[in-house]
């Protein structure tokens, strides 16, 4: 528990770090928002009054502590283009990409774990080959150009599944035809890290002696993979896991933008292009809060199935 405890203290200074980067780096991109909102035919007065009541009139140095004084009120600001405030949008938008990375990091796991429990257990075979070819294909194919791929064969071809969005007309469920195509497009370069990684741990894991004394035990061979090799090749496996959620997070802005998925990659990609900087700072803040807390929960399940990590 104190190491738990320790470790969360430490995601202080790593969330200052992570606001602050994005602050300074926003305010690098060339361009000026309020200019970009109001149109060419502003005038100067009108562009004068809106930097004002959005604080750009500031100098740099202060509009960053305008801005942490937000923060630690749970104040985020307001989306100079949408005119809403960056809580509620986040609100709306974040359940969308955590259930899509969710999903997205199931199919991972489903593909990946039989797969490189049975290339581990047939090694050398023509089932290893095979799945060795396909887990470096999917290395090698990047989701921005899976996707399209995947529209063009499954909606614009076959027809059976939608090309983009999450649901029918106003309705706010999210419809699990809309989410097949853009999970499958962030779990398959998943799967393939994984296949590797599973494949990996198990072929160390069923060299160990105990492995060799459940043998001799008489113990049937499925006993042996699932009840005894796995349990132990799970401790670097969820660590991978853990670090891989992290980049689905970032792979969905680009997943989310192809097929018009409206979660907080889409909403980050729209708001770099507006220069809308209060929504692009909460929207990366919260992302960046969503990685420091996932991997604060593998510590905890690490831990957990690593008797020795307890000790």
């Amino acid at each position: 528990m104190k190491q738990i405890l320790i470790r969360l203290l430490l995601t202080i200074p790593v969330l200052w770090l992570v606001v602050s980067l994005v602050f300074l780096l926003i305010h690098l991109v060339p361009g000026d928002p309020i200019q970009t909102m109001l149109g060419d035919g502003a005038t100067a007065a009108d562009i004068t009054s809106l930097r004002h009541q959005y604080h750009l009139d500031l100098p740099l140095h202060l509009q960053y502590f305008e801005y942490w004084k937000g923060v630690l009120r749970g104040d985020l600001g307001e989306s100079i283009r949408l005119h809403d405030s960056v809580a509620h949008l986040i609100v709306q938008r974040y359940p969308y990409t955590l259930v899509l990375t969710l999903c997205a990091l199931a199919v991972g796991l489903l593909l990946a774990l039989p797969a490189g429990i049975a290339a581990a257990v047939r090694r050398g075979h023509l089932t290893d080959q095979a799945l060795s070819v396909v887990s470096l294909f999917g290395l090698s194919v990047p989701g921005l150009a899976l996707g399209p791929v995947l529209i063009l064969v499954f909606s614009i071809l076959l027809g059976w599944l939608p090309v983009s969005g999450a649901n029918n007309g106003g309705s706010k469920a999210i419809d699990w035809h809309y989410l097949i195509l853009p999970a499958i497009a962030m779990g398959a370069s998943l799967a393939a890290i994984l296949t590797r990684m599973v494949r990996t741990a198990m072929l160390e894991e069923l060299g160990q002696d105990y492995i060799r004394t459940a043998r001799a035990k008489g113990l049937t061979e499925s006993a042996v993979v699932w009840r005894h090799a796995l349990p132990n090749a799970l401790v670097p496996i969820v660590t991978v896991v853990g670090l891989q959620f992290g980049a689905l997070l970032a792979g969905a802005i680009v997943t989310e933008k192809i097929f018009s998925w409206p979660g907080l990659g889409r909403l980050v990609v729209d708001a770099i292009s507006n220069r809308d900087y209060a929504l692009v700072q909460g929207c990366l803040l919260s992302i960046g809060l969503t990685y420091i807390l996932v991997n604060l929960l593998t510590d905890v399940v690490y831990r957990w199935i690593n008797p020795r990590m307890r000790a």
